[in-house]
């Protein structure tokens, strides 16, 4: 297994999103965090040899890196077809030899079903947008259905509601660990050219 530090090395190459959309929180998920995410996923016994499924995946940084450790498959969900169009271009630029699947559909209302063994991994909307509150839930409920285990990035200080949610959708919190979000200026009403998000990643495993 290689170190997190060599997972982020392979996925630096992959590009971010050229046109971003604001009402659907559109960041390129650094290559160091996905890393993190993806390797402790890996340490955990839920990569190797399992269906993964990336809900929101973008232009395919989470699906990319979990393609990286010897999954049985991989799909990459997202209802905007130009990060999708991205993510192929990545798959190319990493060289993954697992078989990845690209879906054009709403991450939340996903047509997909599961057989044998999935982990969920996702960095949905926090919701920080007028309208869009709460839009990780929705995202939490999918991986509640698709998923034995799920992988997901929130604000700091979601603790609680994670828990709370998890609790009432057959699931259980596991492990937990903070990290920092780099985001870069793409949006107008940016003031400065980057900006560093607390989050927290959360494992959960549903019933």
């Amino acid at each position: 297994m290689s170190s997190v530090s060599a997972l982020a090395q392979r996925l630096a190459v992959v590009a971010g999103f050229e046109n971003p959309r604001t009402s659907l929180e559109q960041y390129r998920t650094p290559p160091g965090l996905a890393a993190r995410l993806v390797h402790d996923a890996d340490l955990q016994g839920d990569i190797e040899e399992r269906f993964v499924v990336d809900l929101g995946t973008g232009t395919g940084m989470l699906a990319l890196a979990a393609a990286l450790r010897g999954p049985r498959g991989v799909v990459g969900v997202d209802i905007d077809p130009d990060p999708l169009s991205t993510a192929r271009d990545n798959e190319g630029r990493v060289g993954t030899a697992a078989d990845i699947s690209w879906l054009r559909a709403d991450a939340t209302d996903a047509p997909l079903g599961t057989d044998g063994e999935t982990t969920v991994v996702m960095n949905p909307p926090f919701g920080a947008q007028d309208g869009n509150e709460h839009a990780d839930r929705a995202f939490l409920a999918t991986a509640a259905r698709l998923g034995d285990v799920s992988y997901s990035v929130h604000n700091a200080g979601s603790q609680e509601f994670v828990a709370s949610f998890a609790a009432d959708n057959g699931g259980t919190v596991t492990r937990s660990f903070r990290a920092e979000l780099d985001l870069p200026r793409q949006f107008d009403f940016h003031d400065e050219d980057s900006h560093t998000v607390e989050t927290e990643l959360f494992r959960i495993e549903w019933a």
